[in-house]
């Protein structure tokens, strides 16, 4: 590995501030929705209640004006990231590409939330369709997230990875992708009823779910620990099987980090279940599954690379055939 220069070094430095400001932008919309004031703006967009510049605006107004200020200034950002990975990365270059995916998912960030806005799926609208939308909002933010932390990666001078060939590595490594999504699908839909349907008591919280009087969206709302716990599973014990056949530090790093901040993870679902999902518990929820979810792309990223040491099962030799 060739030592940075000081113009790679500020590129590394810049990468990570970007990933660093785009999470707390994700936290202010989880902020939006937990407090209900995805409909401070009207149903306008780009616009706020028909106005560039709300005047006497309420305090549902101002936080939802903030968050389109702040996603405004992400989505220079993200361009800013990705004319700069255009010249810190040659031309083929997984940085350049990295890069480029991040400003493509930025740009459907936007619309989708324009999409939710324009749709009136915000604040106590209970809608099917708002859980759908919801999903496919978690989802292009995992993989903006995830876009984003492979530019983090690459800069840094890391192999490129090889999806090629990687055996049960890359089996193990994509379900931990597919299943990290459908975790977080579950969790948005969970954190939904919640903000729709609160509980005042833990008890009140297991009748609305059993209840089959309920809105479909607390009969969802179960299934979310129910994945939780098995993606626990998948994720420590497969960390660790991946970090025993390529036993790079790299690997076992990434392994060590998922295993301690999952289980971090499942603690805080423990206490936002109690507590009756208070709003700063929702947003340490989403802020440690976002963090969940840059340890598996790390994993991905450090398993699969080109120069990553394989510790392969030994195969049985062919039986011998003696001349007759």
């Amino acid at each position: 590995m060739t030592l940075p220069t000081a113009a790679t070094r500020r590129f590394q430095w810049f990468s990570q501030g970007v990933l660093l400001y785009s999470l707390g932008v994700i936290l202010w919309g989880a902020f939006v929705r937990a407090t209900g004031s995805g409909a401070g703006c009207g149903d306008h967009w780009p616009v706020c209640n028909g106005e560039v510049l709300p005047r006497a605006p309420s305090l549902q107004t101002l936080i939802e004006y903030t968050h389109r200020l702040t996603s405004g200034l992400a989505t220079v950002l993200a361009v800013a990231l990705y004319m700069w990975g255009r010249r810190e990365f040659p031309k083929g270059h997984p940085g350049r590409r990295a890069a480029f995916w991040a400003l493509v998912f930025m740009l459907t960030e936007g619309l989708v939330g324009a999409g939710i806005v324009l749709l009136k799926y915000v604040a106590q609208d209970a809608r099917l369709g708002r859980a759908v939308w919801m999903g496919v909002h978690l989802t292009n933010t995992f993989l903006l997230v995830g876009a984003q932390t492979l530019v983090v990666w690459a800069a840094k001078g890391r192999a490129r990875m090889a999806l090629r060939g990687q055996g049960t590595v890359g089996a193990v490594l994509g379900l931990s992708v597919a299943g990290m999504l459908v975790l977080g699908i579950s969790g948005a839909v969970a954190a939904l009823g919640d903000t729709l349907f609160p509980a005042t008591s833990l008890a009140h919280g297991f009748e609305q779910d059993l209840s089959e009087a309920a809105h479909v969206l607390l009969r969802l709302r179960v299934f979310h620990p129910i994945i939780a716990v098995g993606m626990g599973a998948l994720l420590v014990f497969g960390g660790r099987w991946v970090a025993r056949l390529r036993p790079s530090p790299e690997v076992r790093r990434a392994s060590a980090w998922l295993t301690g901040v999952y289980v971090a993870q499942l603690c805080a679902g423990v206490v936002n279940l109690v507590l009756l999902a208070p709003v700063t518990m929702q947003l340490v929820h989403l802020l440690l599954a976002d963090c969940v979810w840059m340890c598996v792309v790390r994993l991905c990223a450090a398993g699969l690379a080109e120069d990553a040491p394989r510790l392969e099962p030994a195969a049985e030799p062919a039986p011998r055939v003696e001349p007759v």
